[in-house]
């Protein structure tokens, strides 16, 4: 065979990759009527409509209103790929520790899917930004953390945002600051299994906590290369989202494999290539009262 379609062969192994290790998975999974159509633009539509008027009740007809209805229209903006010439004599030699299964996992785990996270993001407190909305600079401590959300959280329900929709993206520095924070009383069950359980899962009507690795949770990064902090970036402590305040694509994900001598450039080397085309914007009618973002200043 020529060409071995590893999007096709792997395709369960990769949902669970990207299943246990993106954290931003759900991110992806919002706004699912908005799809993408005609190349590479997304057309998120706005519609607003006045109020109404007072009643006359001599008055031959009703009140005339007003409709506005127009589109924002986003560009994806991640196209991203890589190839890898691979000797088979490397494969027999190093007793298939070089493998195209092998190349294709180790790539996943420590390249594909923390940039993806590390894009999604970033380009996330971007969106924030550029819409208007305001970056909270608070240095928490297990002295404020509580009385910090519990400000974010009357600010997202008095804007109508349903908190039960809400995630709270956070890293292991601020959910230590949970466990330790002032006001909290515990009472510990030490079961038969002498196990003590301290996680914090949810914070009031917030059900779903997703705990980022830091080093992907910056304000910026550099994509010369694969993914490293920009000088720019600094530490994203917790985002406050809906889901549906925003909208993750990915339009196109390629990967395959082409046997020895089907590629004139390569010789007698097998040739894996990957190509990952994606993107992240904000609704920015609802980003600005259904997002709340902490990070450092």
């Amino acid at each position: 065979m020529a060409v071995i379609n590893y999007a096709d062969i792997f395709s369960n192994h990769l949902r669970e990759l990207y299943g246990h290790d993106l954290t931003s998975i759900d991110l992806y999974k919002s706004n699912q009527d908005l799809q993408i159509v005609n190349g590479k633009n997304l057309k998120i539509p706005r519609l607003s409509v006045s109020g109404y008027k007072d009643h006359v009740r001599t008055s031959l007809g009703f009140n005339t209103g007003s409709t506005n209805n127009d589109y924002q229209t986003v560009t994806l903006d991640h196209d991203r790929d890589i190839e890898f010439p691979i000797d088979p004599m490397d494969v027999d030699e190093t007793n298939l520790v070089v493998s195209i299964a092998n190349i294709q996992k180790r790539f996943d785990k420590t390249q594909a899917i923390p940039e993806q996270d590390c894009y999604t993001y970033s380009k996330l407190y971007a969106e924030f930004v550029r819409a208007g909305g305001t970056v909270k600079h608070t240095v928490l401590t297990a002295a404020n953390i509580l009385s910090e959300l519990d400000t974010d959280l009357a600010a997202l329900e008095d804007a109508g945002v349903p908190l039960d929709r809400v995630i709270m993206y956070t890293t292991t520095a601020v959910k230590k600051l949970l466990k330790n924070a002032d006001g909290i009383t515990r009472t510990l069950n030490v079961g038969s299994s002498n196990n003590i359980d301290r996680r914090v899962l949810g914070v009031d009507d917030i059900k779903k906590m997703v705990t980022v690795p830091s080093a992907r949770f910056k304000t910026a990064y550099d994509f010369t290369d694969g993914y490293a902090v920009a000088q720019t970036g600094k530490q994203i402590n917790y985002i406050l989202i809906d889901p549906e305040a925003q909208v993750s694509r990915v339009k196109y994900s390629y990967i395959k494999v082409f046997t020895p001598g089907h590629d004139s450039r390569t010789s007698d080397n097998y040739l894996y290539q990957n190509r990952k085309y994606n993107g992240t914007f904000a609704i920015d009618e609802l980003i600005t009262t259904g997002c709340i973002i902490n990070a450092d200043n």
